[in-house]
């Protein structure tokens, strides 16, 4: 939008352009014409100058050309019906002597995107695919891309495709990539240009000629042909081996993917290669450049995937730095935990250490995971560093340590007596909910080696009432009924206190199943819950102890030099198999009890009795949005549901239809009758509207009232509509049965 206030800076500028005397001075003339691309570049709107400036594009400056032509193809959109008057002036220089106002008047003139603009540019850039200077051939090449993107429907023009496969031969290196490009763009609905065995040969033989960025767009392309023969495979990597040692490093991690791929066959000529351009990438680990920086890591995380060993003599190189960005240093420390060995372990866990009194709490508490990472494997040296951190009394650094000793006591449980020793006293300095969550898990599992025990879980169940993480009270109620196995005489008043409150008093539908199943499982026996939850402690049959298995090269070429390193995508749909093996908490506790927990999760699943069928509170609907779409939409379903007892509160009937993700915008009062709800949804991409209506039912001898929902969609589905239904009769149901 452009500013207010332009039209006096308009006036006084075409006033200075229409001037004989300014245009007959080319200094006066060129600084006026710059004014205006100066506010142009501000935003100010100077569309009103179209005429003056197009009479300015008749000059030999050059200079004064290319401010012309800019300003033409930023205001060509507005004024398609002036523009067309300056193509004339552009094709007459498209023939001028001078080779860079040729090129300069071909580029602006497939710039110019405005209807009807491909009849006229058509010419010009067949004529400059033939034109003798390289400059004009370049910019023509890719002026047969942008002829093509402005008419995406028409069919492809086999001449020009078989004009620009001949260019790849042309005597320029820029010409020859940028016909690839070109190609690329043109046939991409038809899979992109085709690399076959002429051009891949004529390619390899002309990258030294390429400067960085064209080598790169070549060896990309690279990737597409496939060798006939071990000859061919050999010849080719020997043109390759040069390329590996390149200074520059996207030239060199190019160069590397094609040769991890070409070699798939070779496991021994991969492991060279990689080991070649160990220096490339430590480079590339010390670039100036953050990004580049960062993008140099993740790659190297990569090849750590199958040589854990292959920069372990390197190991400083990623110590961190104090200017470098969080997530710099972050990566760091992950690539520091998979390098460590006997050598280096000492000077690894200093430089941990200092790490772990970082003024960043994010970065001080992701050192203290790292070193208990490198725990499971020097478990000694790591248990001091983790025991003297507790004496700085520090609620983030404590929450870290302790969420760390329970990992360790999972998967190394040599280190339960030193953790249990250590860990006494520190709940003070627990606040978050996942410090207290592995503290609640030490005490009930390990509670028979921590004298005080019973005493710290009791101020938890005491304060049951004021904890907001519904995660905390379920851990609280397996590590209390846990403990009571152990220590009943200590453990079993408040055992009771806790279930009772749980049972009769808590609102969050996944803990009162979980205190309902400990409950009756206690109902069954000692005997019985002691079977239960009486399982292993720690299952070192994991293999998390001895580290992740290593990966075949082949695993992780396809994504080697693409965004998937950098953005983890890959790791993504791994990340909560892997955390679950490693996290106690959850895979510690029997089949029985983690369903209970798991009901928070899934109780819509369940609920709409489809495995794959689930609800969602995201996109977040407005109150404006949803009167909007139910005043457009038409009814999908009306049910009517007995509804016996008087109405919920809106606070537990919201409370509990957010339990199931489903989101009440506005309530009657409670008194009222008619009673109105308003709710939302999502599910398997519809958005559920509903509106639920209470009253009186006139033909009902009992004196029940009558609750008629009525769904609206968008678009239709009839999986989310029979789901949502489902799960709207539980939650109803349930409040019924709680109310009476």
């Amino acid at each position: 939008m452009p500013y207010l206030g332009s039209e006096e800076t308009v006036k006084e500028l075409r006033r200075a352009l229409s001037n004989p005397n300014v245009q007959s001075d080319r200094l006066r003339y060129r600084n006026v014409i710059l004014r205006v691309i100066q506010c142009m570049t501000q935003g100010l709107d100077m569309s009103a100058l179209y005429m003056e400036m197009v009479k300015a594009s008749a000059t030999v400056d050059i200079v004064q050309k290319k401010l012309v032509y800019l300003y033409m193809c930023t205001y060509a959109g507005l004024k398609p019906d002036l523009a067309l008057l300056a193509i004339n002036t552009l094709r007459k220089d498209c023939a001028d002597p001078n080779p860079m106002v040729r090129g300069l008047a071909l580029r602006n003139m497939c710039n110019l995107r405005m209807p009807g603009i491909t009849e006229y540019i058509q010419q010009p850039v067949l004529t400059g695919l033939r034109d003798k200077a390289s400059y004009v051939r370049r910019v023509a090449v890719l002026g047969c891309a942008k002829m093509q993107n402005l008419q995406p429907d028409t069919e492809i023009d086999g001449a020009v495709v078989n004009e620009l496969y001949s260019m790849l031969r042309d005597p320029d290196p820029v010409v020859m990539v940028n016909c690839l490009r070109a190609l690329e763009e043109i046939l991409k609905d038809e899979g992109g240009v085709v690399i076959n065995k002429p051009i891949a040969h004529h390619l390899l033989n002309r990258l030294a000629d390429l400067d960085s960025w064209g080598q790169s767009e070549a060896l990309a392309f690279l990737l597409r042909y496939r060798p006939r023969g071990e000859d061919e495979l050999f010849d080719i990597l020997n043109l390759l081996d040069g390329f590996l040692h390149s200074g520059h490093s996207a030239v060199a991690t190019a160069t590397l993917r094609l040769f991890l791929q070409l070699a798939a066959a070779h496991l021994a000529v991969q492991a060279d290669a990689l080991g070649r351009t160990r220096g490339p990438l430590l480079a590339a680990c010390s670039a100036q450049s953050r990004e580049l920086r960062f993008a140099g890591l993740c790659h190297v995380q990569q090849v750590l995937r199958s040589l854990p060993a292959h920069f372990s003599a390197h190991y400083k190189k990623f110590f961190c730095s104090y200017s470098e960005p969080s997530y710099i240093k972050f990566r760091k420390m992950e690539i520091l935990v998979e390098l460590v060995n006997d050598e280096n372990v000492v000077l690894v866990l200093e430089e941990l250490q200092a790490y772990c009194t970082d003024v960043s709490p994010e970065l001080a508490q992701a050192a203290i995971f790292a070193v208990g990472r490198i725990g499971r494997t020097y478990s000694e040296r790591c248990l001091n560093i983790l025991t003297n951190l507790l004496g700085l009394k520090q609620d983030h650094i404590t929450s870290a340590v302790v969420q760390t000793f329970r990992d360790l006591v999972w998967l190394c449980p040599q280190c339960t007596p030193s953790v249990c020793a250590a860990v006494a006293g520190c709940q003070d300095y627990v606040q978050d909910s996942e410090g207290k969550q592995a503290l609640i898990w030490l005490l009930g599992v390990h509670g028979d080696q921590i004298s005080g025990a019973p005493y710290v879980l009791e101020e938890y169940i005491d304060g049951v009432k004021t904890e907001l993480s519904p995660v905390v009270k379920l851990e609280l109620l397996t590590a209390a009924v846990r403990l009571f196995l152990s220590r009943p005489a200590e453990t079993q008043d408040m055992l009771g206190r806790l279930l009772h409150y749980c049972i009769e008093e808590e609102s969050d539908m996944s803990v009162r199943d979980r205190a309902l199943m400990c409950y009756r499982l206690l109902r069954c026996g000692v005997e019985e819950t002691n079977r239960v939850l009486g399982g292993p402690k720690s299952d070192p049959s994991l293999g998390v102890i001895a580290g992740p298995t290593e990966e075949p090269i082949n695993s992780w070429v396809p994504h080697f030099n693409t965004l998937q390193p950098v953005s983890g995508r890959e790791s993504w749909p791994t990340a909560t198999t892997r955390g679950s093996s490693e996290q106690p908490p959850q895979s510690a506790v029997q089949p029985s009890l983690a369903g209970a927990g798991s009901r928070e999760v899934t109780s819509s699943r369940e609920a709409g009795g489809a495995g794959a069928f689930c609800l969602s509170l995201d996109p977040v609907l407005a109150p404006e949005a949803f009167e909007k779409h139910w005043l457009q939409l038409e009814v999908s379903h009306t049910e009517a549901l007995p509804c016996p007892g008087p109405p919920s509160s809106p606070e537990t009937l919201q409370a509990a239809l957010q339990m199931v993700k489903i989101q009440a915008l506005a309530f009657s009062r409670p008194d009222a009758l008619p009673w109105k709800v308003y709710a939302y949804t999502h599910g398997s991409g519809s958005l559920v509207l509903a509106e639920l209506l209470r009253q009186a039912d006139p033909d009902s001898d009992s004196g029940l009232d009558q609750l008629t929902v009525t769904v609206k969609q968008e678009p239709r589905n009839e999986q989310a509509l029979r789901g949502f239904i489902s799960v709207l009769k539980t939650v109803l149901q349930t409040l019924t049965s709680d109310s009476s």
